[in-house]
């Protein structure tokens, strides 16, 4: 590999097929696996950890200190999986010592000048649309869509195949398998198209709606809605994680069906 216009520390582990275009700097402490093409203009910092075939395009800074008044200089790690798009202007932050890192997931996408702070987790073939926000502590579920420019609070859990629509503040938690729109976000049905292209069936897809027109269509309060489940609905993984989603939300859930734009 020679990359006589890029600035790579000598201790940095660079699988010996990854490309580093003119004018990126690779940091101490960094590792990087075979496949992966680094654009110009990127910079990657000390505690970076890259999987495979990943593709970091120009102006991205991934592993900066956390923006973070707490942080103390502690030894903490950006890892990103295989197959990840990271694209113009990018910035993910460190981990602190609440957590150690911050995570992307394999096959996640995360569009231009998207910012990922400090300790968030995000799973596996997530998309993060352009110019979102996502404060510390995120959390962020399997195939989750966050549409461009919303601002997510610190410490929100976003639940697996929801899809949040563009421009969204994100103040309280997104459960799985749901759209999310309007102000204050609100629920406004599950995300069926995404759940098809993901294989699930008809008779699935039914019993996740039933699900929430318990939850969010029949003026039943979040722990009125659990009881029902519980009680009325058929055990399935489905039912169980909405339930499980709901008694661990810290935040509280986003508001229920409503027909007020």
């Amino acid at each position: 590999m020679n990359q006589p216009l890029a600035y790579i520390h000598p201790d940095a582990k660079i699988a010996t097929n990854v490309v580093i275009e003119p004018f990126s700097t690779i940091h101490n402490n960094v590792v990087i696996g075979s496949g992966t093409w680094i654009g110009s203009n990127v910079t990657i910092m000390e505690g970076a950890r890259i999987g495979k075939n990943c593709k970091i395009f120009p102006g991205a800074v991934i592993s900066a200190i956390p923006q973070d008044l707490k942080f103390e200089e502690e030894d903490s790690l950006v890892v990103i999986g295989d197959n990840v798009t990271i694209r113009e202007g990018v910035s993910v932050n460190r981990g602190t010592k609440a957590y150690g890192k911050t995570e992307i997931g394999d096959n996640s996408l995360i569009m231009a000048t998207a910012h990922i702070a400090h300790d968030c987790i995000i799973k596996n073939n997530v998309i993060i649309v352009n110019g979102v926000m996502l404060a510390g502590h995120v959390e962020v579920g399997e195939y989750a869509i966050i549409g461009g420019l919303s601002g997510i609070h610190q410490f929100i859990h976003i639940g697996k195949h929801a899809m949040i629509s563009g421009g969204s503040l994100v103040r309280k938690d997104v459960p799985p398998y749901v759209k999310a729109a309007k102000e204050p976000l609100s629920y406004i049905g599950i995300n069926s198209i995404g759940l098809r292209r993901r294989g699930y069936s008809p008779e699935k897809i039914n019993e996740i709606q039933n699900i929430y027109r318990i939850l969010f269509q029949k003026n039943n309060n979040t722990t009125q809605a659990s009881r029902i489940l519980e009680a009325e609905v058929d055990v399935s993984p489905e039912r169980d994680e909405v339930l499980e989603f709901i008694k661990n939300s810290q935040r509280g859930i986003m508001k229920g069906y409503t027909s007020n734009f």
